[in-house]
């Protein structure tokens, strides 16, 4: 019974291990990841940067009143092409009256100046009729006299002015006028709605805004640390986000000389001038990205970006090599212009060098392959 045992365990034992030597052959057979290779290729590279903005009118005018009072009147609606000179509203004036109390002072003043002047004129006119004063006395007289009616019409009209708004007439209306041709673009007012007039210490109440459309700019900002590469008169391909499958060419006109921080990072103004199609209409306002060329390079030796590895201590560009079946060796390389997808080699390899494909992983199996297999 006992040698049966220890056959027994001798067979088990004999079993197990050719169970372990199986799994550790096919452990070990198992195929390595095979790495692809690429090559070096001629090729042009352009550095471009996204400029993020709208599109608007050029030029816009805001048309305020020259009186104050209440709108009566619009006689104009949002979108329509306008005139110069065309009408877009009327004003009822409604006089302050403080400012109208000081005119009425003022024409009270000026008439009764204007009675004590007519006076002395009418005393003296008679002593020089009988030549009793000289001529230059007599005319010095006439000139205050003249001077004091002169004052009585100008204390009226400043009257009438500001019960009426104007002296060409008897109705307290006066009327708001284009003084530029265009679209307009926005009308803030209403009927009823009080404005107040344009002066030295209030810019007034804006009526309507117009604007140009014929002429467009592009209006947008780009990061300071590409801002030192552009130039006034670099072309620019706009496209709107309105509009899709369209890229409307753009000349650089401005760069704004200081630059604002936005959420940590320096940003600069800049202007485009943007050569409209005529068979789309452009509003105002349209969203828009510039995009803009930095630097061109033709016939360049260049790679594909996902080639690239880099150091971890210097952060030095390299690739790896292949030098036999399934072996590489590291390369450091000088990389120049990269426009996101391929990037220029300036040294370190050439067309002939097989490049490997580094990040290459291990297909994973799908269920029921290793049963199958």
């Amino acid at each position: 019974m006992k040698k049966f045992l220890k056959i027994l365990l001798v067979v088990l034992l004999i079993v197990a291990l050719g169970f372990s030597g199986k799994y550790l052959i096919d452990s070990n057979s198992k195929s390595p990841i095979v790495f692809t290779t690429e090559k070096a290729f001629k090729t042009s590279i352009e550095e471009k940067t996204v400029a993020t903005g709208k599109v608007v009118p050029e030029d816009e005018v805001e048309i305020k009143p020259q009186v104050s009072g209440i709108i009566e009147k619009i006689y104009v609606e949002e979108g329509a092409a306008i005139k110069t000179g065309e009408l877009i509203a009327k004003v009822k004036v409604v006089p302050n009256e403080q400012s109208l109390n000081s005119a009425r002072g003022r024409v009270k003043n000026a008439e009764i100046s204007l009675a004590n002047a007519k006076q002395d004129f009418d005393r003296n006119k008679a002593l020089f009729d009988k030549g009793v004063i000289a001529t230059q006395d007599f005319q010095n007289v006439k000139l205050r006299y003249d001077q004091a009616q002169q004052e009585v019409r100008n204390a009226a009209n400043d009257l009438q002015i500001i019960r009426q708004g104007s002296t060409g007439g008897a109705k307290a209306i006066t009327n708001i006028r284009s003084s530029v041709a265009g679209t307009i673009l926005e009308i803030p007012v209403e009927e009823g709605d009080q404005v107040i007039q344009s002066n030295n210490f209030n810019d007034g109440t804006t009526v309507a805004t117009i604007a140009d459309l014929n002429k467009m700019i592009f209006e947008g900002k780009v990061d300071e640390a590409e801002v030192n590469k552009l130039k006034i008169d670099m072309p620019l391909k706009v496209s709107l986000g309105a509009i899709r499958d369209k890229e409307f060419d753009a000349k650089l006109k401005f760069i704004a000389p200081k630059g604002d921080e936005e959420q940590g990072a320096v940003q600069f103004k800049i202007e485009g001038e943007v050569f409209l199609d005529e068979s789309y209409f452009i509003r105002a306002g349209y969203s828009a990205n510039a995009s803009i060329v930095l630097d061109v390079k033709k016939d360049i030796l260049a790679i594909k970006e996902a080639l690239l590895q880099f150091d971890r201590e210097t952060e030095e560009a390299y690739v790896e090599v292949q030098t036999g079946d399934q072996e590489f060796e590291r390369k450091d390389i000088e990389i120049g212009l990269s426009d996101g997808i391929n990037v220029e080699v300036l040294s370190g390899i050439t067309e002939e060098d097989n490049i490997k494909v580094w990040n290459k992983t291990e297909p994973v199996k799908k269920e029921g392959e290793e049963g199958q297999n």
